[in-house]
C-alpha cells in the first residue's frame, strides 16, 4: 500500500478528482456500505428532507467523501508548499491570529468535513501544534501518513492518557492543539448529548480541557469550493463550552459542530457510524430501514 499510495500521489490532482467522481457514481449505483450508512445518517440528521432532496444530498456527499479520501493521498505525498497553494481563500483568519497572540493556549475543533488534512498543513504556517495520532492498522498506509505528518512542525502524541497530558501541558504553555470531536468515543471518555436530534455518545475531551485551561476554542474547516479548490473557514465557538457543568459544555459543543457541518453538509463524512451508541443502547444501524 505504501508504494501504491506513492504512485497515486504523483498523479495530477484533477485526474485524481475525476477518478474519485467515477468511483462515487459506482457507489451510488450499488447498495454499497458507504451509501447505506450515509443514507441512514442523513435521514437522522435531516428528517425534514423529502425523498428527492435526500437522494440529491446523498449523491453529493458520496462524491465529496470519495474526493476527500483520494485528495488526502495526494496531500500526504506532496511537499508542504504545494499543499498550501491548494488553499485559495481564508475566512475569519483573525480568529486564529488573535487566539495565538493571546498566549492563553488554543484548541482547534476540526471535523471530518471537507479536507481536514489541509487544515493541519495551514496551521503549521502559524505555530507548532501538538496533535494526537492514531496509527492505521495497515502498516503501509501508516508509514505513508506518518512520513507526511512528521514532515510538518506538528508534534504527534498517542491517543491515550499520555497524549492527553501532553496536549494539556502544551495548552497551558500557550500552545495549540487540534481535536476532532466527532469521533465516537469510548464510554469512559464520553457522555450522551444531543447531536442532530439524537442522544449520541459524545466526547468530553474538548469540554474538560477548555474548562480546566480557559483557553481559546475555535472551529476551523477546509471546504472544497466550486472550482474544486479549497477555502479555510475559522469560527469562534460558544462561551458555554467553558462551562464547568460538563453536560452544558458538551451539548453546546455538539450544537457548534452541527452549525459547522450545516455550512456544507454535502462535504461531511456521513459514512462514519456516529450514531452507533445512542442513549438506550440501540444500535440504529441494525434496525433502521435502508432505502
Amino acid at each position: 500500500m505504501y508504494f501504491l499510495f506513492k504512485v497515486v500521489s504523483l498523479l495530477p490532482l484533477c485526474v485524481l478528482q475525476f477518478i474519485a467522481s467515477c468511483i462515487a457514481i459506482l457507489l451510488n449505483c450499488y447498495n454499497s456500505s458507504m451509501k447505506q450508512v450515509s443514507s441512514i445518517n442523513l435521514k437522522l440528521a435531516y428528517p425534514e428532507l423529502n425523498i428527492p432532496q435526500h437522494q440529491a444530498l446523498l449523491k453529493k456527499t458520496l462524491k465529496s467523501q470519495c474526493l476527500t479520501y483520494i485528495e488526502s493521498i495526494k496531500i500526504w505525498g506532496m511537499p508542504q508548499d504545494y499543499n498550501v497553494d491548494l488553499i485559495k481563500n481564508t475566512f475569519g483568519e483573525q480568529h486564529l491570529t488573535e487566539a495565538l497572540n493571546s498566549e492563553k493556549g488554543t484548541i482547534v475543533v476540526l471535523l471530518h468535513l471537507g479536507n481536514w488534512e489541509l487544515v493541519n498543513v495551514w496551521l503549521n504556517q502559524y505555530t507548532n501544534p501538538v496533535v494526537m495520532y492514531k496509527p492505521s492498522k495497515n502498516k503501509g498506509i501508516n508509514r505513508f501518513m506518518l512520513e507526511a505528518r512528521q514532515s510538518t512542525r506538528a508534534t504527534l502524541v498517542p491517543t491515550d492518557e499520555n497524549g492527553v497530558r501532553a496536549i494539556f501541558k502544551h495548552i497551558k504553555q500557550g500552545g495549540l492543539t487540534v481535536i476532532l470531536p466527532d469521533h465516537l468515543p469510548k464510554e469512559s471518555g464520553g457522555i450522551y448529548a444531543d447531536f442532530f436530534g439524537q442522544k449520541a455518545l459524545s466526547t468530553t475531551l474538548v469540554s474538560k480541557l477548555a474548562s480546566k485551561t480557559q483557553c481559546n476554542v475555535i472551529g476551523i474547516s477546509c471546504l472544497r469550493n466550486s472550482d474544486n479548490q479549497f477555502d479555510i473557514h475559522c469560527t469562534p465557538l460558544s462561551e458555554n463550552i467553558f462551562s464547568k457543568a460538563l453536560q452544558v459544555s458538551v451539548d453546546q459543543l455538539n450544537q457548534d459542530v452541527e452549525a459547522m457541518i450545516n455550512v456544507a453538509p454535502e462535504q461531511y463524512i456521513w459514512s462514519y457510524k456516529r450514531f452507533k451508541k445512542i442513549e438506550g443502547g440501540e444500535n440504529i444501524y441494525l434496525n433502521y430501514a435502508i432505502s
